[in-house]
């Protein structure tokens, strides 16, 4: 591919993600709400469906440990839905709390973002940045069945973005943000009901002087304040 030929390919994938599509109908914005209550809710479907919530958890703890200065060493995504996200870095002080945090926290801010977006139109725009996000994802991940899940969540996250028409990407796009908002909230209850001791609560009570559980109960809060606040965007204007 010649210097030409790259060039108008970037400059198709930007106007992609810089373009604004319509708001769906209230039907459409309520079913693909409803499909995502029935992924997170459906006992059969969720242990399959919150690989997708681990991968966003995960990334969440590399981001913010890239940004708080800490080195990351690796990102390990398990067949059970558990994972595991390695930094370097002083093992104490606000960096590796913020790090440590971030897992339970991530995936209802990332669909809060997400939220935000599509109801200012750029609902396609949504579908380029989990795209990007998992190319840092796959740039770190250590193990087989890590690098297969990111694999497979791409190549659907591509076939959508360059060959679906419009509508099915706004779609997609509207229920990938439900999906991320309301799924956030379950590994907390999950985290409640049954705790580990090396859960990530259990690491932030010892770094920091509030218990595991009142970290359960942030965790808990943060993500319901995402789930409300990006519910209501992804409404307003839209459903009367």
């Amino acid at each position: 591919m010649g210097g030409l030929q790259i060039a108008a390919f970037a400059r198709e994938v930007w106007d992609r993600i810089t373009s604004t599509q319509p708001a769906p109908s209230p039907t459409v914005i309520l079913a693909t709400a409803g499909l995502a209550a029935l992924l997170v809710l459906t006992p059969r479907v969720w242990p399959f469906v919150r690989h997708a919530i681990t991968l966003v958890h995960e990334g969440s703890h590399a981001t913010v440990a890239v940004l708080t200065g800490r080195r990351l060493a690796g990102i390990r995504l398990h067949s059970d839905t558990s994972g595991l996200t390695v930094s370097v870095g002083r093992p104490r002080g606000p960096g590796m709390v913020a790090t440590a945090a971030a897992g339970y926290l991530g995936p209802g801010v990332l669909g809060l973002g997400a939220a935000w977006l599509t109801s200012r139109g750029h609902a396609v725009a949504v579908l380029w940045v989990l795209l990007l996000m998992l190319v840092g994802v796959l740039i770190q991940i250590r193990n087989w069945f890590g690098l297969w899940s990111v694999l497979v969540t791409g190549s659907a996250l591509v076939a959508v973005t360059w060959w679906a028409p419009e509508v099915w990407q706004s779609a997609t796009a509207y229920t990938i943000t439900w999906f991320l908002l309301l799924g956030a909230t379950r590994p907390v209850l999950e985290l409640l009901a049954h705790r580990g001791p090396g859960s990530d609560a259990d690491v932030l009570a010892r770094l920091t002087h509030l218990p595991a559980l009142g970290w359960v109960l942030v965790f808990g809060a943060g993500t319901v304040g995402a789930a409300v606040l990006g519910g209501s965007l992804l409404l307003a204007d839209h459903v009367r």
